[in-house]
């Protein structure tokens, strides 16, 4: 099994070996099935670890925690088995989403750098590690977002690297600061030995905490820290913005989850009242900036930070609840987020441009379409029986529990806009008729199958998440209890090493 847990690892470097294949067409079928076999060995993670087990490997024989641990948990199973859903889709869309001088200065060898960087975050069982992690991310994401070497693209990239390079700096900083401290990086020793440090001590940890919190809320683009978002995501094509706009911000959060929530939480009740004015902030900026919008692409990139808002705001109520409801909303926005870009990206290929005042008439054109965007919009708006209302419900209901009524406040208010906003871009872009002069784009058949397909299967989870919510509920509960009571973790990675109790 030890073996088995590195294929997300091993996977992912071979794609990035296609750059050494020069035929288009080969280079196309090996990233899809390269993308196809994470996706399976996700999956195969994700059935094992369902039921609370833990997987956990020492590269190099090397025992924690001095060797580096790769990490499997329920929660790292659902976020490695989410990105490697998106993806597949990816790849698929960008068969006709990515232009052939893209492909040639390996965009698909570029993917597989970026899984790499992603799926090495949500495995890995120490900080240093998670550095590194982080830096693959920014290296293969700043290539992919300047590929082209437009002008926009150009000035959006440098935005881009230089607020992610401050965060990682900044991550740095925190990360050699820990170890002064507390004598070790490992995520279950740091929580082992966290948790009997004396008041004495508490002052400092809780700086750390802060640290942490400033490197991710950088990559998460938490409020004020994200507007090197909305100023670059919008630049690339379509396919590239749609997978930044599912995963990226995603795997802050994600680590604000495995090292302040398990490793930092004491430190975390200290900073409650910060994480919940973030919260609310992120969620009202962001959604205020997506209704200012009328080019389709940023609208959809401004609601990517106002839904980081709602995540932070179940980390900020420091209950298990409210943790499974935004474990629960995570995977809800990574689906839904990511669909609406691949629509918005069909209507560009139909009609030639994201400006809302030049699209038109997609209701009559592209019917179908229509409705995947319908069933997209109305999970991101929170709209029963759609997962983004099961998710909602459960950060209101937690925040209630604790008498967060504020945030709760404002979480409805940001919700009512989110629909506003969705509303705009239907009358905008699907009901009113085509703009005077403007004919629709005739697709070839193979264009309307990769644009389409990923599309499509994107909205049916999101249905299916929906209508069986129970499930997924389950799951997020149990991934949740991982973070919460990291005891097991802890018992997995050292105990069974022979370095614990």
């Amino acid at each position: 099994m030890q073996q088995f847990i590195v294929l997300p690892l091993i996977i992912p470097l071979l794609m990035a070996l296609t750059a050494l294949v020069r035929l288009r067409s080969f280079r196309r079928r090996l990233a899809l099935i390269g993308a196809l076999a994470n996706l399976l060995a996700c999956i195969a993670l994700l059935i094992i670890t369902e039921t609370g087990n833990i997987q956990v490997s020492q590269m190099g024989g090397h025992p924690a925690p001095y060797g580096i641990s790769l990490v499997v948990d329920p929660l790292s199973a659902m976020m490695l088995t989410i990105t490697a859903i998106i993806l597949f889709t990816s790849v698929i869309y960008s068969r006709t989403a990515i232009d052939a001088n893209r492909e040639r200065f390996n965009y698909y060898p570029l993917l597989g750098c970026l899984l790499l960087g992603i799926n090495l975050a949500f495995m890995t069982g120490d900080l240093f590690t998670l550095y590194v992690a982080f830096e693959i991310m920014l290296m293969s994401s700043f290539v992919l977002l300047t590929l082209g070497g437009e002008r926009g693209q150009l000035e959006g990239g440098l935005k881009y690297v230089i607020l992610n390079v401050v965060g990682s700096t900044v991550f740095l900083i925190a990360v050699g600061l820990t170890y002064a401290v507390a004598g070790t990086l490992n995520l279950a020793d740091l929580a082992q030995r966290l948790a009997g440090v004396g008041p004495e001590s508490r002052d400092m940890t809780t700086v750390l905490a802060g640290l942490f919190l400033l490197a991710f809320g950088i990559k998460a683009a938490i409020f004020p820290l994200f507007f090197w978002l909305p100023a670059s995501y919008h630049t690339p094509p379509i396919a590239i913005t749609a997978l930044f706009g599912g995963l990226l911000t995603k795997v802050g959060v994600y680590s604000m989850w495995r090292v302040l929530v398990m490793v930092f939480p004491n430190e975390l009740v200290v900073l409650q009242p910060l994480l919940l004015a973030l919260a609310m902030l992120t969620m009202i900026t962001g959604v205020l900036g997506a209704v200012a919008q009328m080019e389709l692409r940023r609208l959809l990139s401004f609601h990517i930070i106002s839904q980081i808002g709602y995540l932070l705001m179940g980390t900020a109520l420091l209950t298990e609840a409210g943790l499974a409801g935004a474990v629960f909303f995570m995977i809800h926005v990574i689906l839904a987020k990511t669909a609406l870009f691949y629509i918005s990206g069909i209507a560009y290929e139909a009609q030639g441009s994201y400006d809302l005042k030049k699209l038109g008439g997609m209701r009559k054109m592209h019917p179908g379409v229509a409705l995947l965007f319908l069933l997209a919009a109305f999970s991101l708006a929170g709209l029963p029986p759609l997962p983004g209302f099961w998710a909602k419900l459960l950060l209101i209901r937690a925040a209630l529990e604790i008498g967060q009524y504020g945030v709760v406040a404002v979480a409805l208010v940001v919700s009512l806009l989110t629909m506003y906003s969705m509303v705009k871009i239907w009358n905008e872009a699907f009901w009113k008729p085509p703009a005077a002069g403007r004919a629709a784009a005739m697709l070839t058949r193979d264009d309307r199958r990769s644009l389409f397909i990923p599309a499509s299967v994107l909205v049916i989870l999101i249905v299916v998440v929906g209508l069986f919510a129970e499930p997924m509920i389950r799951l997020s509960s149990q991934a949740a209890r991982s973070i919460m009571e990291p005891a097991l973790y802890v018992e997995s990675v050292l105990v069974e090493n022979g370095v614990g109790e």
